[in-house]
This record gives structure tokens, sequence and C-alpha cells, in this order.
């Protein structure tokens, strides 16, 4: 089954109110579709979420870079020859995003060209995931009824709080904030965006030692490698490494230095064949991850439950999967629901899920 054409369809969907965290601030999903279509007439898609301020990319790179050097290479593949896709994929230094759609669409064709869910094809250990909602920066009593409304609409009682500001008071203020507004029972973890160095990140962590914090995430740069190592050895939080670690060698880089305790799994920047090359490291290494969130719409956050749910692992921790509800609208048919705190996988076949292309008419900005 032989791939015939790849699409890079750039998209811009409003957020209901800016998305503010240490690296940057975003008002739309300015995003990227991307269709994969097979010569039998099947058509796999995933969301491409430029994240410049990150890794680099943005809506036209993605677009340039599927279109002039991933298509011309590809088209002519089998979508079973995976190895071959990623052995052209891979030449390109970067991009991560933008492979990591191409290889989520040409899994989704797979499965649906099977009939089959590709989280079956993946690992198939459960059908759902628990749920874990991002608090971004704003005033305390913002942050805690964002958080109250959550837990009281859809039963989540996990909640990632983006820290990085200064000075470090406006966020142990809001932590302590969040933890007598919600009670002891809520999970609270903390993600800096590489926003502190690690003498402020070392005295928030200090401030909030009282929080019961069960992650902290990137609090400072990654090249910042001393800073790391001292970071993590002095404190009991479990330390994630995400953006310094997004591929199989700066994992095993950041836990072999002591720089990080734990890994973040992002689907929309290793797709579904790099995390699972990431998760199988961790597993052989002996250590947690967490599924984490690249501020994905709906399509990815169905990869992302896909994922997270296939492996007994991933599936130990709630993943990072509610941000999609501070869209304003969505391009599927059938939307997310998140329930009693968890998302369940969605029933059809490949990842699940169709786009409405009357929804996608009106968002492209292609056109």
């Amino acid at each position: 089954m032989k791939i015939v054409a790849v699409e890079a369809i750039p998209f811009a969907v409003p957020y209901r109110k800016p998305l503010r965290f240490a690296s940057g601030e975003v008002h739309s999903a300015d995003h990227v579709l991307v269709r994969v279509h097979a010569e039998d007439g099947v058509v796999g898609v995933a969301e491409a979420p430029p994240r410049p301020y990150t890794y680099g990319e943005t809506q036209a790179s993605i677009r340039a870079v599927v279109d002039t050097v991933f298509a011309p290479e590809i088209v002519g593949l089998s979508v079973f020859e995976r190895e071959r896709i990623h052995a052209v994929l891979d030449r390109t230094i970067g991009n991560p995003t933008a492979k990591a759609a191409i290889d989520m669409a040409v899994w989704d064709v797979i499965g649906r060209r099977l009939g089959v869910g590709v989280s079956e094809l993946l690992g198939g250990y459960t059908d759902r995931m628990r749920v874990s909602h991002m608090v971004g920066f704003a005033p305390d009593d913002v942050m805690v009824a964002e958080a109250q409304r959550m837990r009281d609409e859809h039963g989540v009682t996990t909640f990632k709080v983006k820290v990085g500001r200064r000075p470090v008071a406006l966020d142990t203020g809001a932590c302590r904030a969040l933890r007598e507004a919600l009670g002891p029972d809520v999970e609270l973890y903390v993600d800096g965006n590489r926003g502190w160095t690690a003498s402020e990140a070392a005295r928030a962590l200090d401030e909030m030692a009282d929080l019961g914090l069960t992650l902290s995430e990137e609090l400072m740069p990654a090249d910042q490698v001393l800073g790391r190592r001292w970071l993590t050895a002095r404190t009991t939080v479990p330390t994630v490494a995400d953006e310094s670690a997004t591929r199989p060698g700066e994992v095993t880089r950041e836990l072999l230095d002591g720089a990080a305790t734990m890994i973040s799994i992002k689907t929309a920047r290793t797709g579904f064949t790099g995390s699972q090359r990431v998760l199988h490291l961790c597993e052989g290494l002996g250590t947690e991850v967490v599924m984490g969130n690249q501020v994905d719409g709906q399509l990815g956050t169905a990869c992302t439950v896909a994922f997270g749910a296939a492996h007994r692992h991933t599936s130990a921790r709630a993943g990072e999967l509610s941000n999609y509800l501070d869209m304003s609208d969505d391009l599927l048919t059938e939307p997310l629901r998140i329930s009693g705190g968890e998302l369940r996988v969605p029933g059809g076949p490949g990842i699940g899920v169709d786009v409405d292309p009357d929804k996608l008419a009106h968002y492209r900005t292609d056109t």
C-alpha cells in the first residue's frame, strides 16, 4: 500500500484566552494538518503544532519541509516500510513535529486499512487515561478558579502548574494558593519551561517543600549542565526532562548525567515510532515517564491518549490531555470528552477520529 501524496495544511483556531508560560505566549493554535494519502484511497491524518520558542519550528517551516523535503522522498514507499520512511526523515536535522506528524499519519493509514485502532496496534494495554490539566500564568485567584472548574466539571484532580517567573514568589505563592484551595488530595506538579536559574529553582522548591509537589519539570535550561545536576541531586522532588530530552540520545544523556530522574514523552514531537523508542529506553533504564502535551488540539490529544493508553508504563500516571479545552473550536467531527477525570481512546480505526471538512475549510489559512 504505497503513499501517493502528502499534504501539509496550515490552520488557525483562536484560544479562548492567551496561554502564558515562561518560554512564550500564544493566542491561537497556528498548527498544521498533515495528511498522508495511500493508493487505495485511505487517508491518514495528524497534527503538527509549531513551537518556535522551543524547537525552532514555525507553521511556514513545517509546510516547507513537508512539501519540499519529506513528501518527494516518501511518496512511492509503502506505509509498512516505516524504517525506510524514518531513514528519509532522519536525514534532516531538527523539524521534530513535522516528522512526528508524518509518522502518526502513516500509523493512522495502517490502522484504518486494517480496521484496527492504533492504540491496539501499539500495545492495547487499556482504553483510557487519567487526565492532568495545565494551569498557566494568571493572578492567583484566576488560576485557582480554573483548577476548581476543571475538577468540578471534568473530575480532574491532577494539575501541572506553569512556573518560571521572576520574582520566584509569584509562582510559589500561586502554588500555595492552589494547594490551600484544592486541598491535600489533589496532585500538583510544576513546569518551569527553562525559566529559572539553578539557585532560583532551588529557592522555589525549598519554599514549596510543604506543598507535596510530585514532579518538577524543566525548571532551568538544558545547557546549564552542572546546575541541573546540582539541583536534581539536592531535591527529593522527581525532576522531569522535557524539551531537553526529545530523542533517545538526549534521554540517555539527561538520565546518566544525573540531570533528570523522569522523562516526558510527547507524541507531537516524536510520533508513535520515536515515542516507543524513548519509552523502551526508559523502561530499560528503570525510569518513570509522563505523557506530556504540546498544547495540542483534539487531533494531537487523540494521538497522545492512544499512545499513552497503549502501554502499561505510560498509563501509570495522569497524562496532559486537556489543553484542547482552551481552544475556541476544533477540527474533529466528534469532540473528545473528559469525564470523571479520564479521557477514553477514540473507538474508531487508526487514531480513531475524523476531520470535519467544513471546519477545515473555515480555519485553514492557505486559501
